[in-house]
């Protein structure tokens, strides 16, 4: 596993992070905010690209495209994998983003509105476009198996290592890395998602993203990535691999409803998680842990639960459920790789982490959000992504055994 985050710039460091909850929420420091209702964001600190690759390559990607190269290169160090000794056709990458570069668009369109369509950068088109990041990956490592950008907004990192699931399970693969990247805290990013009254405009870092929170307001931009390296089992065992943990089953659904706001009654989110609980062969008694997708908006939070009490009914009581954006944000289209990390995390050490901020919940809000930590086992953990335009993933993993 790899992962570059507004706490942390590897797995352990931001799993440190995580036990310790801390938050990575601060003002904005990649532009000036002055005349922005949004201030704060969990942005990526003392990160330098010149760390993972050369000063060429870093000035030949924007900024989503090398948190996913560093990302990656943590992952493959990890996996101990060894290029050379496996057929490059067989190991393949699915890294999306949600968004790509908006600062190439911002920057390229300043160009074009003051000195005119001669003066746009040649380089405008490779550098915004969101598969480049899968695509600099597969140059940087090798890898010429299947390389696909997932997209599906809020959705994205889940559906992504999903997919690359299925590629293996189909047999297109025995290697895949896999995960999502993001790099949007910039002007039309930020103005934009405010504008839709996503964002969350208060100042307190210690209460800007508290999801499921009654006092809860939106979202907090974060940024990174994070990237796993998925493998067959026997590819797995026959190289004397570590094995961190087990991807049981995968469950996709759309809402059908609306492009911003979930499905109301939850049905879609319902129907995505019983469907990665059936697909893995677990029944939803037998589930005990859910990372949420859980945003701090008053929809998701609102709806997400509603999808749970209606996927397992009475049991929906007994699950514990957290958040992990209460601590980085929401990282669009990298945040369900993280969660699928924190997950693999808290199935290795039996520990479930607080969501970071939670005092008070209202009236429909009445399931265990984990307002505090927890020491205990971990045999599943189920993990929800909810898109706009009403992508829903469902990702469920094992400890394996």
């Amino acid at each position: 596993m790899g992962a570059i985050t507004p706490i942390g710039n590897s797995v352990e460091s931001f799993w440190e992070s995580v036990k310790q909850e801390k938050i990575g929420f601060a003002p904005i420091t990649h532009f000036d905010t002055a005349e922005y209702k949004c201030k704060l964001a969990a942005e990526v600190k003392n990160f330098n690209p010149e760390d993972y690759m050369d000063k060429k390559s870093a000035r030949r990607m924007e900024l989503f495209c090398q948190y996913a190269i560093a990302a990656s290169k943590e992952a493959m160090e990890d996996s101990g994998i060894q290029m050379d000794q496996e057929d490059p056709y067989m190991v393949g990458c699915a890294i999306g983003s949600g968004v790509g570069s908006l600062q190439a668009l911002e920057r390229e369109h300043g160009r074009l509105m003051e000195k005119g369509p001669s003066k746009v950068g040649p380089m405008l088109v490779p550098l915004m476009i969101s598969n480049m990041a899968a695509g600099n990956v597969s140059i940087a490592f090798g890898l010429k198996g299947k390389s696909i950008d997932v997209v599906t907004a809020c959705a994205t990192g889940t559906h992504s290592i999903g997919e690359a699931f299925r590629t293996i399970q189909y047999g297109d693969a025995d290697v895949m890395v896999a995960g999502g990247t993001e790099g949007a805290v910039c002007p039309v990013g930020i103005a934009g998602f405010t504008s839709l009254t996503a964002l969350s405009t208060c100042q307190e870092p210690e209460r800007c993203s508290v999801p499921f929170d009654k006092d809860r307001s939106g979202f907090v931009m974060g940024e990174g990535a994070a990237v796993v390296v998925l493998e067959e089992l026997e590819h797995a065992k026959k190289r004397g691999a570590k094995i961190y943990a087990e991807v049981l089953g995968y469950g996709c659904s759309s809402d059908a409803y609306h492009i911003t706001s979930p499905a109301e009654d939850g049905s879609g989110a319902a129907k995505a998680m019983l469907n990665a609980l059936k697909d893995g062969g677990v029944s939803p008694e037998e589930l005990t842990y859910i990372n949420a997708h859980g945003t701090a908006t008053h929809h998701n939070d609102l709806f997400e639960t509603r999808a749970i009490k209606l996927a397992f009914g009475d049991h929906a009581k007994a699950l514990k459920i957290n958040s992990t954006k209460s601590m980085v944000g929401h990282l669009l289209g990298a945040a369900g790789a993280l969660e699928c990390v924190t997950c693999v995390k808290e199935i290795q050490e039996g520990f479930i982490h607080k969501t970071v901020g939670l005092r008070e919940t209202e009236e429909e809000l009445d399931l265990n959000y984990c307002r505090d930590a927890s020491f205990e086992e971990v045999p599943y953990a189920l993990s929800n992504s909810l898109g706009f335009g009403g992508h829903n993933a469902s990702i469920l993993l094992g400890k394996y055994l």
